[in-house]
């Protein structure tokens, strides 16, 4: 199956804050842990460096403080091969901090983002390099919950009619609930989506935002009607993409999860990633799916993509050899079993 929808040729940007990451190290609940590794999270430029690891070119937009974790910031992207050009240092107020405290119930994040430098982004940053030269434009949900200059900044990058702006843009609802203490979350993403050319949703969160009776991906498709493409996840299960008027899932890969943050940001580069290489919607999904799997399997968000030709025989798999591949094996690892079922299995 082939889609045609692609957008002009040109670099993708990415706009949001990017934060400064603490995490236990190894994996364990915080209170109990003696060592914290120091890193960089954030969406929108775990995005931007999946899709240059997929060798797309990619600018991220951002404000960082002028100290010493914007540095950490600013040189992890940099050294990701991500274009930092529209990166703007503000003197007067700090880089947001993000703590993670992996437990048994899952990973709970604690923010100290509150009037971080990112959160005063307005959209005067539409009007400057490298947007203006932009083929794609992703965002996610999580920079307009950050101040109401941020709100405007998206709103203003997805106008009601898409006539209106140069670029196609690409929108990952990524609901964070406690960053949207106004009660507006639910009418406001779904506006937002619905603009956008690209979205990509968890079925959980949709059922969150917009009612627990959403029984399926073909129940949020009527919901958010108008993106030429939009991608629903339903979590360690599967993917749905609605194409025009295709609709394609591709189950997700068995594997064992460290760490499940970021996996999504690694799902949608993969996806968009294959967009932008015109590759037929079951390819575009499947990299997605091993993108993600590099976020699962380390306690950062960031982790290598699967091996070149480990990844390339899996996006040429048949369905069955696809469906029975139970774990990735890295280089690194020892004893871990094929990662494709033999023949005839």
């Amino acid at each position: 199956m082939t889609f045609s929808w692609r957008p002009a040729p040109g670099p993708v940007v990415c706009i949001g804050e990017t934060m400064a990451a603490l995490a236990p190290e190894p994996v364990a609940p915080l209170r109990s842990a003696d060592l914290l590794r120091l890193d960089v999270a954030g969406a929108e430029s775990n995005v931007a460096r999946y899709l240059a690891d997929h060798g797309v070119p990619v600018h991220w937009v951002s404000a960082l403080g002028n100290d010493p974790f914007g540095q950490r910031v600013l040189d992890r992207m940099c050294a990701s091969g991500v274009g930092v050009s529209g990166v703007r240092i503000d003197p007067a107020r700090p880089t947001g901090l993000i703590v993670k405290d992996p437990g048994p119930e899952g990973t709970r994040v604690h923010y100290y983002r509150s009037s971080s430098a990112a959160s005063a982004m307005d959209p005067r940053v539409l009007a400057g390099d490298p947007v203006r030269g932009a083929a794609l434009l992703h965002l996610s949900g999580i920079t307009p919950a950050l101040s109401a200059s941020c709100r405007a900044l998206v709103e203003a990058a997805l106008p009601s009619d898409p006539a209106d702006r140069p670029y196609a843009v690409s929108f990952d609802v990524n609901h964070r609930p406690a960053l949207w203490a106004d009660g507006t979350a639910a009418k406001t993403l779904r506006t937002l989506a619905d603009r956008a050319d690209i979205v990509f949703v968890g079925l959980d969160e949709a059922r969150m935002l917009w009612g627990g009776e959403l029984a399926d991906a073909q129940a949020v498709r009527a919901l958010i009607p108008r993106p030429a493409v939009l991608v629903v996840k339903d979590g360690a299960r599967a993917a749905t993409a609605f194409l025009g008027s295709a609709t394609v899932t591709v189950p997700a890969l068995t594997v064992e999860v460290v760490e499940p943050v970021g996996a999504g940001d690694a799902f949608a580069a993969g996806f968009l990633a294959g967009l932008l290489r015109g590759s037929d919607p079951v390819r575009a999904l499947r990299r997605g799916h091993l993108t993600a799997v590099s976020a699962l399997r380390v306690t950062a968000d960031h982790g290598p993509l699967p091996p070149g030709d480990l990844l390339e025989a899996l996006l040429d798999a048949d369905d069955p050899a696809w469906a029975g591949t139970v774990g990735i094996a890295y280089p690194e690892d020892v004893g871990h079993p094929s990662s494709l079922p033999e023949p005839g299995q």
